[in-house]
């Protein structure tokens, strides 16, 4: 047997290859483009890689040209955690050397060692791998453009809280074309007090408003014109240029977020699990994605569904020692499963008579809010596992029977 070891920087990379007793058999130093990968990959057929018997790898990352050219054919590339490489480093010194050969043999000697223990990359296909990219790109514009209105909300509350109380009623508030139709309209107080209800109502049309715009142009009319407290007049111009500033960010923000959740639309409904994804209670097109993104389709990827939840990060963690033990939830977890798993416990509360019932049950027993959220997720998690391996529905009364005759 030969392993490999790479390690991986921004510009070139080092190559170990060893074999199964230890011994180095060669180390390169390659360059991150076409003509370094093309020696990687003759250095490891120079070594008896084949495609019926490729060498399994070792590297520091999951993304980027050079794990997606090691992932071509039957070859099991192994994500090794950096923190657990430098664990491997200090087994075989304490001096705390370091150096990138030196990282890519230790990499190489992982998977000599203990190859049982780590888990290759899924074998994810093109599809579910496409979608992975546009949900995970979709979430982070989301929470963009959350971090962008918490901005511009902080900022209006020093000298324009007009406009706070104006959009308060509105979904979504600073988020909307509405308020940001008018916030470019009106972007300090003192101008907001001269809107007219024509330039109010032509705002709200420009934002693609269609229903009662001439009752919200008063409402908004009279919010402005109220007795509110001014910062001084050239603060104010200050402040509003400010506001403007992060006006044009929100507005890329938002434009960013509804463009990707358009794409996964459109490429989520063609996936196979889709069917099977989109019948859980609480799961709609943007947040099945999400959990899927993450989970991946390789339904060997992992042993069973205890493997999912603790990667999810549902399931509790328990930590003995002497006489001590205390159970905890999971730290080190999956943060994108776990985030769209909350959502996804909270979401089922409604539609799910089942789901609604564990829940209370939970709170009952002592849990908080957010425990029995997880508990939650943790028991969907494990039949959400079971139906993607046989391809089945979601069925109410097989997975909450119980719950339901009480609940009804």
């Amino acid at each position: 047997m030969i392993y490999c070891g790479i390690d991986w920087a921004e510009r070139t990379h080092d190559v170990a290859l060893v074999n199964e007793t230890g011994e180095l058999l060669a180390k390169r130093h390659i360059t991150d483009d076409a003509a370094g990968y093309q020696l990687l990959l003759d250095l490891l057929a120079e070594y008896g890689d084949t495609e019926e018997n490729p060498i399994p790898v070792a590297i520091e990352t999951s993304r980027g040209l050079l794990v997606a050219v090691l992932r071509t054919g039957k070859r099991k590339v192994f994500a090794i955690n950096p923190m657990a490489a430098a664990r491997y480093r200090d087994r075989h010194s304490v001096s705390r050397k370091k150096s990138d050969p030196g990282d890519a043999l230790v990499l190489a000697n992982i998977l000599r060692t203990d190859i049982h223990a780590h888990r290759p990359l899924p074998d994810d296909s093109d599809l579910g791998r496409a979608i992975a990219v546009l949900a995970r790109a979709q979430q982070d514009a989301t929470w963009n453009r959350q971090q962008i209105s918490n901005q511009l909300r902080s900022l209006l509350r020093e000298y324009y809280p007009a406009a706070l109380d104006a959009f308060a009623t509105w979904t979504n508030g600073l988020c909307r074309p509405e308020a940001r139709e008018v916030l470019k309209t009106a972007p300090t107080p003192t101008r907001a007090v001269k809107l007219s209800r024509a330039q109010i109502q032509a705002a709200l049309k420009r934002a693609g408003r269609k229903r009662g715009i001439e009752a919200e142009a008063d409402r908004l009319r009279e919010i402005f014109r109220a007795d509110w407290a001014h910062q001084p007049l050239l603060v104010e111009d200050a402040l509003g240029k400010q506001m403007l500033a992060l006006l044009v960010q929100l507005e890329a923000a938002c434009t960013a977020a509804d463009d990707l959740a358009a794409a996964v639309e459109e490429a989520f409904p063609r996936h196979p699990d889709a069917e099977v994804l989109l019948s859980f209670p609480g799961l709609g097109i943007q947040l099945a994605a999400r959990i899927l993104a993450e989970i991946g389709d390789d339904h060997t990827r992992f042993a069973d569904a205890r493997g999912l939840k603790a990667y999810a990060g549902a399931s509790p963690i328990t930590r003995a020692s002497g006489k001590k033990s205390s159970i905890t939830r999971r730290w080190v977890k999956n943060d994108r499963l776990n985030h769209a798993g909350y959502l996804w416990a909270f979401a089922s509360l409604r539609p799910s008579a089942g789901a609604n019932a564990h829940y209370r049950r939970r709170r009952e027993t002592g849990d908080w809010h957010a425990a029995a959220q997880r508990n939650l997720f943790n028991r969907m998690l494990g039949q959400l596992y079971h139906c993607l391996q046989d391809h089945e529905l979601f069925d109410e009364q097989t997975a909450f029977p119980t719950e339901l005759t009480a609940a009804a």
